[in-house]
């Protein structure tokens, strides 16, 4: 028996990369509106109350609006934009983070899957904090980067155009105002005290991110060493499905002394990295922008509210 789908916003990269990863899937029925009442409240009113399933791939007001749209009290909403992420009502979309996040996936009639770069940041920093090895108020400073594919369907036009700008040739920083709109759920769901600084380079390649946080050992919550932290955040992710830890320093799994961003593109896993040395401790999460950090989450969320193994569908 097949349950029924709606994808609000099925135009951009994540509701297209949503429908793509239900092409093969007999269990899933998807419901269509025409091209030119897709605006439409009436409209969509109509296919989101009709569905068992509605993904939400819409700019935050949008995806308010159609949030609210929603009378029926058996149609479970995913929400991929930022608009809930923070809302205690919601279920956060990470299951890998503890028990109490998969479970409340598991029942809850509405879901925020998070951010990319939120990804990133709280899979390193929710053990941290949680293992009270970086204290809540500590100076978080993140960096990381992301191929063009995370930037909309305008940037992709713009570094797909022949006659582009040279600008777009390099890594470029961006957020320069500090106010990302994943920080307040970077803040919220790690257990920080303050919102992190965060610099966010877009780079010339399609898809992939890395995301880095640097620890000064003086400053943490208890004397650790580089390979402390990385035993614990082995211990966290020990029985994730598609959260692994590398070995220490990258141990067989980097060939290289390089952690190169795109290698996990197509794919809906993450890798952890813990480096350094016993002053200044690193640590770096690789995925998939479109994967993990967008639809692919928002496809495993499914699979754990639907109550079927959560990798259908996903690599």
């Amino acid at each position: 028996m097949s349950v029924k789908v709606f994808i609000d916003g099925k135009e951009g990269t994540t509701g297209l990369k949503i429908f793509e990863r239900f092409a093969k899937r007999s269990d899933i029925e998807i419901l269509t509106i025409d091209d030119e009442k897709r605006k439409d409240p009436v409209e969509k009113a109509k296919m989101i109350n009709a569905s068992d399933y509605t993904f939400l791939c819409l700019p935050d007001a949008a995806a308010i609006e159609s949030a609210q749209l929603c009378t029926n009290p058996n149609t479970v909403i995913i929400d991929a934009s930022t608009a809930h992420r923070t809302n205690p009502d919601w279920a956060y979309g990470f299951p890998e983070l503890d028990a109490s996040f998969r479970s409340k996936i598991e029942k809850s009639n509405r879901i925020a899957v998070p951010g990319c770069y939120a990804s990133g940041f709280i899979a390193l920093g929710y053990p941290l904090v949680k293992s009270g090895i970086m204290p809540s108020d500590y100076p978080v400073t993140i960096h990381a980067v992301s191929g063009y594919s995370g930037a909309g369907k305008k940037a992709i036009a713009q570094y797909e155009a022949e006659d582009r700008d040279p600008g777009l040739d390099s890594p470029r920083l961006y957020a320069l105002t500090q106010a990302h709109k994943h920080l307040p759920e970077m803040k919220k769901i790690s257990g920080l005290d303050y919102e992190p600084i965060f610099n966010p380079y877009v780079c010339d390649y399609f898809q992939g991110m890395t995301v880095t946080v640097g620890l000064h050992s003086r400053l943490l919550g208890k004397k650790v060493t580089a390979h402390d932290v990385w035993e614990m955040m082995s211990e966290h992710y020990k029985d994730a499905t598609f959260v692994k830890v590398a070995g220490f320093m990258g141990e067989g799994t980097l060939p290289e002394q390089f952690i190169p961003a795109n290698t996990l593109a197509g794919t809906n896993n993450m890798q952890i990295f813990v480096y350094g040395n016993d002053d200044r401790i690193m640590l770096t999460s690789r995925f998939d922008n479109l994967g993990k950090g967008a639809s692919g989450a928002a496809v495993q969320c499914l699979n754990i509210r639907m109550g079927i193994d959560e990798t259908t569908s996903l690599i």
